[in-house]
């Protein structure tokens, strides 16, 4: 282990733990413990996945408190056992009728849905689809399914189809896409990769983590907004990023359902979410279901964010989404940024491999409808003068 660590140090590869506490008051911003002091700086956080602002609503808090104190802390038990509290009920429901499907089910977190569902519907025999810039917890449940494995080339349907057409005789077939890339910002084809799931008698999986709560007219997500949702078998979204929460959940049809309670392992054999969340996520969907504001002015400023970055000769990525990412290419240039950024009171992580491939480091921005149109302006000309010392130097 040791040596493997200082290979990785060595490389710029390491990650570490940072404290970082919200600003009480002051949405969009962030307090980072400093390294060796007991003093704490002040951060414009374009790193979160906050995208609604709603992690800090008083309603939300409110809603949780109250649960909390007739629900106690804990469900105690996998949802199988005695961990079923009633609110779980109220809050598939109601993630039913928001999503239109027949039915939904709620898990811990994005990747234990992840994970559960695709190891549920594929084994042995049959094949699954996924983009090679699927999330790695999409990865992570292709290869605890022990189907064949099938990448595609990021959004390339030709190489879709064409294997596709190498495994049309695979007992189950399974395409797998997020509809929103979460290191890149950029879309799925989903109506192309609907056209092909019917084509090729396959089940479609679409991951709206990064979409839900920011696209539909109620933040159904992305499949809602293209007009897709009923070509998709399997739909899963996060309650963690637009709903400010935390949590999962999948919605289908009623076959899905009842076959997830049966198969899959994360939901079976873990304890429950605490009932305190649930009906924080309740309130929350209240809320991203009347945000219209909030995703109208977290898109605005992503597009404005966006140009002006590569306006400046920065490769920003292409997408309307509130990721915007600035590929730095090595470790060591990532890190750089990421530094000087923080020095100028900004906070943006650099992503590193295995996160992405291999020499596309980047700084990753991640906008919150918070964030004001001045705060975003000055934090661009941070941006630029990080990136580009003296023009001469870094990404530029």
């Amino acid at each position: 282990m040791d040596d493997e660590l200082e290979r990785l140090a060595a490389e710029a590869s390491e990650r570490r733990l940072r404290d970082r506490l919200k600003v009480p008051g002051s949405p969009g911003y962030m307090l980072q413990q400093d390294t060796g002091s007991s003093g704490s700086t002040r951060l414009l956080d374009l790193s979160s996945n906050d995208y609604l602002g709603l992690a800090g609503h008083p309603a939300i808090a409110e809603a949780m408190r109250e649960a909390l104190l007739t629900g106690g802390a804990g469900a105690g038990a996998s949802r199988l056992v005695t961990g079923n509290h009633p609110a779980f009920g109220q809050l598939e429901q109601a993630v039913a009728v928001w999503q239109g499907c027949d039915a939904a089910l709620v898990f811990a977190n994005g990747y234990m849905a992840n994970v559960g569902v695709i190891s549920a519907a594929s084994g042995r025999g049959d094949a699954v689809f996924s983009d090679r810039l699927n999330h790695a917890s999409i990865t992570d449940g292709i290869l605890l399914s022990r189907a064949e494995h099938v990448r595609y080339r990021h959004n390339d349907m030709e190489h879709l189809r064409a294997q596709l057409e190498k495994h049309k005789h695979a007992r189950r077939k399974l395409i797998v896409t997020d509809a929103v890339f979460s290191m890149d910002g950029d879309q799925a084809p989903l109506r192309e990769l609907a056209e092909l799931k019917q084509e090729y008698g396959a089940m479609l999986m679409v991951d709206e983590a990064h979409s839900g709560g920011v696209y539909g007219q109620f933040g159904e997500g992305l499949c809602r907004a293209l007009g897709v949702q009923d070509m998709v078998d399997i739909h899963m979204g996060t309650f963690s990023k637009a709903f400010g929460v935390y949590g999962a959940y999948v919605c289908g049809s009623q076959s899905l359902i009842r076959w997830l309670v049966n198969k899959a392992r994360p939901l079976i054999y873990s304890t429950a979410l605490p009932p305190s969340v649930a009906a924080g996520v309740l309130k929350a969907l209240e809320l991203v279901q009347a945000g219209h504001g909030r995703r109208e002015k977290l898109l605005g400023s992503a597009r404005l964010f966006r140009s002006a970055l590569r306006k400046a000769g920065l490769a920003a990525g292409e997408g309307d989404s509130a990721i915007i990412p600035l590929i730095a290419g090595t470790n060591a240039e990532a890190l750089r940024i990421s530094a000087a950024l923080e020095a100028e009171g900004i906070a943006a992580v650099a992503i590193r491999p295995p996160t992405v491939p291999e020499g596309t480091a980047r700084i990753r921005f991640s906008l919150s409808a918070t964030h004001s149109r001045e705060e975003l302006t000055d934090a661009v000309k941070t941006i630029i003068r990080a990136a580009c010392p003296a023009r001469g130097g870094g990404v530029c």
